[in-house]
């Protein structure tokens, strides 16, 4: 296996180039909190994983590899498989992000608007209830085994299908999954958040009418209490159907994937 990986030593970084440039986008993985080496290292035994089967397939026909691993063609294979990789990790991002921007959605209405604090997986400034929602994100998307499948079906998958070439031939599906995946972000997190929001509008309705029809009570001071009780106890109670949609979500994302290798992919052998 050693002699074998020495031969083919540019296949090998060309399939590093894939996984590190996937493992610095992808979510959780391109958290600050993880350190580089281990990133590397995670690289390095993804791209040794593969390499059985991905050794099997035709690379010579791809443009740079027949110059010689110090050419300029071989250099740009290079970037255009750290490009797939790329597409890959922010791909699953976007899908990703519909947790952090359903909390977004709903606290303000809560009032948690201005509460923003530094979310280091999201790696932004976020209000607390978009945190909250990342973190229960995260722990579904380990549970429902998105990494295993991020590995296999994003990864291992890509390299049986995809190249540069294969991409840039079919760049305009490309373009329409990412700008369809932004266009579900917002779809995805108004469904996730609609229960919260919806209710918190009424109870902002129902207040606002409270102090109309009776102006000795000072309503507007107890707005915020009501609210954000309202809304932890609906989020207690449609935690349930908030983790069965981002699951949903995720599952979708996948899909997705699958379907731009089918649409672009024609395999390195064809």
């Amino acid at each position: 296996m050693l002699d074998e990986l020495l031969q083919n030593a540019p296949v090998f970084l060309l399939l590093f180039a894939r996984a590190i440039a996937m493992i610095e986008t992808a979510p959780l993985l391109s958290s600050d909190a993880i350190p580089q080496t281990a990133k590397v290292s995670l690289a390095l035994f993804a791209a040794f994983a593969v390499f059985p089967s991905a050794a099997a397939l035709d690379w010579t026909r791809l443009p740079g590899m027949t110059g010689g691993p110090f050419s300029l063609g071989y250099a740009l294979l290079l970037a255009g498989e750290g490009l797939i990789g790329i597409i890959i990790g922010f791909f699953m991002t976007i899908i990703f992000s519909a947790a952090s921007s359903a909390g977004q959605f709903f606290s303000l209405q809560m009032g948690f608007g201005a509460s923003e604090t530094f979310d280091p997986l999201a790696q932004i400034e976020n209000p607390l209830m978009g945190q909250f929602l990342n973190l229960v994100a995260m722990l579904t998307f380990l549970v429902m085994g998105g990494l295993h499948d991020l590995f296999l079906g994003g990864f291992a998958a890509s390299v049986r299908s995809l190249n540069i070439v294969e991409v840039v031939n079919g760049r305009e599906n490309v373009v329409f999954m990412l700008a369809g995946a932004l266009g579900r972000l917002f779809l995805d997190a108004i469904i996730i958040s609609m229960p919260v929001l919806g209710t918190l509008l009424l109870t902002s309705l129902a207040t606002g009418l409270i102090s109309k029809a009776a102006p000795q009570i000072n309503i507007l001071s107890e707005g915020f209490p009501i609210s954000i009780s309202v809304a932890f106890i609906l989020i207690m109670a449609t935690l349930p159907f908030i983790v069965e949609s981002l699951g949903r979500v995720v599952e979708s994302g996948f899909r997705s994937l699958q379907d731009l290798y089918i649409q672009v992919g024609g395999g390195i052998n064809e």
